[in-house]
């Protein structure tokens, strides 16, 4: 185990499975107290028992939630170094076939769940001394398609809204540092459970094609973008884009 985290505390939202589970197992390597969090209560509490690392169920989307997702860290341990917003979800279509409901739902999860993170994180992670906010965005947030118009919405408005809370936390404290992750696709159980569903229509190959390295992400290139971002070594990076697509947007 390595000391890159050490000292520190995170709290991972959606952090039961996929990219969460990765960002939390790699970020307890580096000697982070993690806390998990998801709305799954049942896998929640199998991952947590899988890393060895605290749980709070918590639906992003509740005010409520958040504010005693936060007293409950401040009560067990006093501090909070790293928040990572990652919970989202996909969803809707291209702008006609998108009903208001759909597009409400994706920015509730996907923008407004990031939005309270970081509003009720912010007092206890300036009380602890010094933090870094990682909101997980979206290659979608930097390059557009044309049927995922809620998604490509809600992304973006992260990646700005990541941007904003970065100038508010310079300004009020230099210690919190905010920035966003853009992934690519990425091999995560529920993209691989696609690819497997449907060989015939080779989805894993047409990804690829999009990707000038020839090739998927895989959760620890992420995951090893947030344990950067969140340690010292980042310490004079804020309100910018961590950009992990294997060159798709160069093109």
């Amino acid at each position: 185990m390595s000391e890159r985290l050490k000292n520190k505390v995170a709290l991972i939202t959606g952090g039961a499975q996929g990219l969460g589970k990765e960002m939390a197992k790699s970020m307890i390597a580096q000697g982070a107290k993690v806390f998990i969090s998801d709305i799954n209560e049942t896998i929640l509490g199998e991952t947590a028992k899988e890393l060895s690392c605290d749980h709070i169920v918590l639906d992003v989307t509740n005010e409520n939630h958040w504010q005693q997702a936060i007293k409950k860290i401040k009560d067990d341990i006093g501090s909070l170094n790293i928040l990572v917003n990652n919970a989202g979800i996909g969803g809707g279509g291209d702008v006609e076939s998108t009903d208001l409901e759909q597009w409400e739902l994706v920015h509730k999860v996907n923008l407004d769940s990031v939005f309270m993170g970081c509003k009720y994180s912010l007092p206890l992670m300036r009380d602890s001394g010094n933090g870094s906010i990682i909101n997980i965005s979206s290659m979608s947030g930097i390059v557009a398609s044309h049927n995922t118009s809620a998604y490509n919405s809600s992304k973006a408005a992260v990646r700005h809204l990541s941007k904003s809370v970065a100038l508010h936390c310079a300004k009020s404290t230099n210690l919190i540092r905010c920035n966003s992750i853009h992934p690519v696709f990425t091999r995560t159980a529920m993209v691989q459970s696609m690819i497997d569903a449907a060989p015939e229509r080779n989805i894993e190959e047409k990804l690829v094609q999009q990707i000038p390295i020839r090739k998927l992400a895989e959760p620890i290139d992420i995951a090893n973008a947030a344990v950067f971002l969140a340690s010292d070594e980042s310490s004079f990076i804020t309100g910018t884009e961590l950009i992990v697509d294997g060159g798709l947007s160069a093109t």
